[in-house]
């Protein structure tokens, strides 16, 4: 075979694979796109500037979910504030100092709990928290919340440290830094849009959780302030609207629905608009 067929046989070979690939990426665009549309179109006409500030009510008499975004950004932001930085910091010692036999059973633990079904942390936090304590709780949703974003959080900051040159650490070193200043000052801002983009993934992960909350934050009908009582959240006024026997209801689910995938797509574009490169 000549040399100027096997250049074209490459050729065809490799404008087939693009464009196969090139398919796939739009199906799966596609997918997301389908789901989106359908939920706007479904939620769009219920949303309100009176459906986002106010409280559910009895049927016929409007209501909304103000008492469900207060609950659900009140449960999150004390699950990013235990979650966040316990993970980043296991995944910091995972990447850069755990290569014995505790740091591969921490990583045995991290991949067990990020394949556990989240209702099994909220039962666990419901005998762990919730008994003691008497009720249900914002605080022991947040905690859920955050024991579901910690191995996340510690997997994905292990994997971006672990993609930093060692020359970096190299240098530093030879330079006379001291290990915890090399993480801290070169391989941490060196990873850190790695890092955000899995932080961001772990939030949008607990943010649309609900088993877990059903059994430790429960839900209220008001607004609520106070970590130490029953809260509501999104995703469970979501659940109840949908499980409801009245249209009016549906409506409301698929507007709260809409907003919850708003929020969602809202904390990517920040999340990249923050952490792009800048030249």
């Amino acid at each position: 075979m000549s040399a100027s067929s096997v250049h074209r046989n490459r050729k065809i070979v490799n404008s087939v694979m693009t464009s196969l690939t090139a398919i796939c990426a739009v199906l799966v665009t596609s997918v997301l796109l389908i789901i989106v549309g359908y939920i706007t179109v479904r939620g769009v006409s219920s949303l309100s500037i009176e459906f986002l500030i106010d409280t559910p009510k009895p049927v016929g008499e409007g209501g909304g979910i103000g008492n469900a975004i207060v609950g659900s950004a009140m449960m999150t932001l004390l699950a990013a504030v235990i979650g966040l930085p316990t993970g980043i910091a296991a995944g910091v010692y995972l990447a850069e100092f755990g290569r014995g036999w505790y740091g591969s059973t921490v990583r045995f633990v991290a991949d067990t709990l990020i394949g556990t079904p989240s209702i099994i942390i909220g039962i666990f936090v419901y005998a762990l928290v919730v008994i003691p304590m008497g009720r249900q709780s914002g605080l022991a949703g947040g905690l859920a919340l955050a024991v579901i974003m910690i191995p996340i959080v510690a997997r994905t900051t292990e994997e971006m440290i672990r993609l930093v040159p060692q020359s970096m650490r190299e240098g530093a070193l030879a330079l006379g830094a001291p290990e915890w200043r090399v993480s801290w000052n070169i391989v941490l801002p060196a990873a850190a849009s790695g890092i955000a983009t899995g932080a961001m993934l772990a939030i949008a992960r607990v943010t649309g959780e609900t088993a877990p909350l059903l059994f430790t934050a429960l839900n209220s009908r008001f607004y609520n302030l106070y970590l130490d009582q029953p809260m509501s959240s999104l995703t469970v006024q979501i659940y109840n609207y949908a499980t409801g026997p009245f249209e009016v209801e549906h409506a409301m689910a698929w507007a709260a629905t809409l907003l919850l995938v708003g929020l969602i797509l809202t904390i990517n574009v920040i999340v990249r608009f923050m952490t792009r490169k800048k030249f």
